[in-house]
């Protein structure tokens, strides 16, 4: 296994980290057997990083793996879970979730514990109810070792969460050579390491779709002299640059854990060829001609009137086009409407399916996109499971 520096801390972490979020499941329920198989596999071979959050597997990640750590596991690796950040109401739920967290782990305290997804929204709800003074004080009482944070929005947000306190040890955005100015992007990447941060990347593989690519674009890496699987060519991206500290991987399967380790194991900063690194190039643009609605996310359209995130909507229609995953962009869709009348993750339904054709954002569009035509055709796909279609009537 190959080891890299965790930011400033006196910590060198494993190259691949056991992400606890896919597991193996039996009837919608952890496989137990297996996916303590795989976990102590994994540690076997050299992983020292371990990652879950309160809501995994419908809570019952962490339970899971508080069985899993014993027999002298849980002394070989560095453990970290999430605070719900949509779950916060007071104050006093800090130590409410943190207190039935320890306990389903069973321990008295864990390495890393990050305010989960933060964004514009809850950060400032966090900060203004005094987390991060909680936090000092339970790392103090030595119930967690460093504080950190995942991450999901724009740079501006991440930047201003960075900005906002300098006690951070680490933080974990997604992360592929797709999404490089997405979210945080490399931008972020970068900008985190300059201040001292650990960067826990997630989603390499972004949810599975660089798996399995169409062929134009296996066609590119094929046209490579070293030969590397899908899985490889990403991971590799990733492990590339020296501002990653640790890659996650949501393994549900042995054989997924066995590739993984075999390739974290051959990885390294700065091995990529010049002419690989082109390949990387040729494949992003060979992905984005596969794109149907040419939206390039300026965000001239928005605010929409109601409240529709626009372009948010275009990418999830398209990734369930380009990656040849329309279930998992159906997934989203559907995920939006729960964070939104169950979690209450956002102030508004953000979905296709509240559009009424106003209008106002057509005229905005610099592209010259029917937005208003768009959307009923969005809904229909992507919450009625329609059919998907790539071009308007």
């Amino acid at each position: 296994m190959q080891y890299r520096q965790f930011g400033q801390l006196d910590f060198k972490v494993s190259a691949l980290g056991f992400g606890a979020m896919r597991l193996p499941t039996v009837n919608d329920e952890i496989n137990e057997a297996e996916a303590t198989r795989m976990l102590r596999y994994a540690i076997d071979h050299g992983v020292n990083y371990v990652d879950t959050a309160y809501p995994y597997h419908r809570g019952t990640s962490e339970e899971f793996l508080g069985r899993a750590l014993q027999d002298g596991y849980r002394e070989k690796v560095k453990l970290a879970t999430k605070m719900p950040s949509w779950e916060i109401e007071t104050s006093d739920d800090f130590d409410k979730y943190l207190n039935i967290q320890l306990e389903r782990l069973q321990l008295d305290a864990v390495d890393f514990y990050l305010l989960h997804s933060l964004n514009k929204k809850w950060w400032p709800k966090l900060r203004d109810l005094g987390v991060l003074d909680w936090a000092e004080r339970a790392i103090a009482a030595g119930r967690f070792c460093h504080l950190g944070f995942s991450f999901h929005d724009d740079y501006e947000t991440f930047e201003r969460i960075l900005n906002d306190y300098d006690g951070w040890a680490m933080c974990q955005i997604q992360y592929n050579y797709m999404d490089v100015e997405n979210q945080a992007g490399v931008k972020g990447l970068r900008y985190a390491a300059s201040k001292g941060l650990a960067v826990v990347v997630m989603e390499p593989l972004l949810g599975g779709k660089l798996v399995a690519p169409p062929p134009s674009i296996q066609a590119v890496w094929d046209s490579a002299a070293k030969k590397r699987t899908p899985a490889a060519w990403a991971l590799q991206w990733v492990w590339d640059q020296p501002e990653v500290s640790v890659v996650l991987s949501g393994m549900s399967t042995m054989a997924q854990v066995e590739e993984n380790v075999a390739l974290a194991s051959a990885s390294g900063i700065g091995v990529l060829t010049e002419e690989e690194l082109a390949l990387y190039d040729q494949v992003r643009r060979k992905y984005r001609e596969l794109t149907v609605i040419p939206c390039t996310k300026c965000g001239y359209c928005m605010p929409c009137p109601q409240d529709i995130d626009i372009p948010g909507n275009f990418a999830a229609y398209n990734d369930g086009i380009t990656f040849d995953k329309p279930d998992a962009a159906r997934g989203l869709y559907e995920w939006w409407k729960y964070a939104y009348e169950v979690q209450g993750n956002f102030d508004h339904d953000i979905r296709a399916a509240n559009c009424i054709q106003c209008g106002e954002c057509e005229a905005k569009c610099p592209q010259g996109i029917p937005i208003s035509k768009w959307m009923p055709v969005i809904h229909q796909a992507l919450g009625e499971n329609g059919p998907y279609v790539t071009q308007l009537e």
